[in-house]
């Protein structure tokens, strides 16, 4: 027994007499190196993105591998930069577990009928004569109900623009309707990939993200409702008629294809009070859905068996309705589907791993906060970085990667806790990506929606008026938070009520 004690305690010196000698060698970390890496990083993803049009997992990963190369010059070894690697990925464990249960419950949720019911009621809001501000609804139901954006610009806003060449509204109006909608939900939408990447780089849970951010993204989505309101009073008058044969026929076929009954409406009611409720994610997301798939087995028997929900929460649901547009909409979730955002997370904490323990992020963020002045400084000094992410390395997941990276140790610095940040990369990353025109983003609107993005960005009144909010409410003190969560308004309430 002794004798084991004694080899113990030789171990432990031995680690730390390595990690000693190891420190001995390692080189000073300047800026030099860093501008290597993430020089590196965005011509690599650029070519790829832009040039190739490849998905930007394998460009990140050479992004790690340059990074790693930085870290041996430095003087690094190889099992130091392996744990950098290990702990990046661990950081982001629960986020990962939660894109996981997110595939399942897509699947579901859709093979049970919950996501085309959500859609069915979405559309009977359509009106010619409020087509503008109905426009907007419809695609955030949809984006809420499905997770995506582009799913939503390629299905119902297609079907939309069509009609609003029948009611004489310019393409770019309806496009920033179209556009305005499917990001407000893929924001807002627990089931979309960046709502949960958000967090997973900020160090939160997607629930206290959602919450967090809700009262300045319905701030930024009201003015987009007032401002469609007031551009469908100019150009629908005089009790035009519209051709809703297109949204008619998508009615139709969800209505054939599914039984549509407004209690499908209840899995994501339950979700919603589960974050009311602060219950925690992956519990509330479960509890959707187990409601889905009950709800499933009630309304759509006979098409939706214990076997069926299995299958569809494992690979996902392939619709067959004969609607191309519905049948790409509704061919989607599964677990195995969301293995690609789940890898991507990986590597991006990879990347961020050994970023932060070799500081090489360090030395530019001390670089940029030396232009920060306080808290709401940095909130818009993170903006300002997703931006220029999104136009360097035009790719929505990776302005949101690199900049929650660089700057998740300054937010602990100042005791501001990570929803601040994740509230900031979703405020900035993923709505301003649809602004650049050789983003992906940019890229696939124009490709689907047949509209150049300098013709539909005056009209993407949500994309660009939401980073700006998020800065004026930070000012105000409704989107910063200290370490235990409490908003700085709600603190200085506080403190003027104790001081009376």
């Amino acid at each position: 027994m002794n004798e084991n004690k004694k080899n113990d305690l030789n171990g432990f010196e031995d680690n730390d007499q390595e990690i000693k000698t190891e420190e001995k060698k390692i080189k000073e970390t300047r800026m030099i190196h860093s501008l290597v890496t993430f020089a590196v990083l965005v011509g690599v993803m650029s070519a790829a993105i832009i040039h190739y049009e490849v998905d930007p997992h394998v460009p990140m990963f050479i992004g790690v591998i340059a990074s790693a190369c930085v870290a041996l010059y430095l003087g690094y070894s190889w099992k130091r930069i392996e744990k950098a690697m290990m702990d990046g990925i661990y950081r982001a464990l629960q986020s990962i577990m939660i894109l996981a249960i997110i595939g399942i419950l897509i699947g579901v949720w859709i093979v049970s009928g919950v996501v085309p019911a959500m859609i069915y009621y979405g559309l009977k809001l359509l009106s010619p004569s409020i087509f503008l501000v109905a426009t907007v609804l419809i695609c955030s139901i949809t984006s809420l109900a499905t997770g995506t954006s582009w799913g939503t610009m390629g299905t119902m806003g297609l079907a939309l623009m069509g009609i609003a060449t029948g009611l004489g509204i310019p393409s770019g109006v309806t496009a920033g309707a179209v556009i305005s909608g499917a990001y407000f939900g893929d924001k807002l939408s627990p089931l979309s990939d960046t709502t949960n990447l958000a967090p997973a780089m900020a160090g939160t849970d997607v629930f206290t993200h959602i919450k967090f951010m809700l009262q300045s993204t319905l701030v930024a989505y009201v003015i987009t409702l007032v401002f469609f309101a007031f551009m469908g009073f100019h150009y629908v008058s005089g009790g035009q008629t519209a051709d809703l044969s297109s949204v008619n026929e998508l009615s139709s076929g969800l209505k054939d294809a599914f039984n549509i009954n407004p209690a499908l409406l209840l899995p994501p009611l339950i979700v919603i009070v589960a974050m009311a409720f602060k219950i925690p994610a992956i519990p509330g997301i479960t509890l959707g859905i187990i409601a889905g798939a009950i709800c499933g087995m009630i309304f759509q028997w006979g098409d939706c068996s214990f076997g069926d929900i299995l299958g569809c929460g494992m690979n996902g649901y392939e619709s067959h309705i004969g609607i191309k547009s519905l049948d790409s909409l509704l061919t989607s979730g599964g677990l195995v589907n969301m293995m690609s955002s789940i890898a991507l997370t990986m590597i991006a904490m990879m990347f961020g791993g050994i970023m932060e323990e070799t500081g090489q992020l360090r030395v530019i963020v001390e670089k940029l906060m030396g232009l920060v002045k306080g808290p709401v400084g940095l909130v818009a000094m993170t903006e300002v970085t997703c931006m220029l992410s999104n136009v360097t390395m035009p790719e929505q997941y990776i302005s949101i990667v690199v900049p929650g990276r660089m700057f998740a140790g300054a937010y602990k610095e100042k005791d501001l806790h990570p929803k601040t940040l994740s509230n900031a990369l979703e405020s900035a990353g993923t709505v301003t990506s649809a602004l650049v025109p050789w983003n992906t983003c940019g890229v696939f609107i124009k490709a689907t929606l047949g509209i150049t993005t300098m013709t539909y960005l005056p009209y993407a009144v949500f994309n660009y008026s939401m980073p700006v909010i998020c800065v004026v409410m930070a000012a105000m003190g409704l989107t910063l938070a200290d370490k235990e969560g409490v908003t700085f308004r709600a603190a200085k309430k506080k403190e003027k009520s104790a001081a009376k």
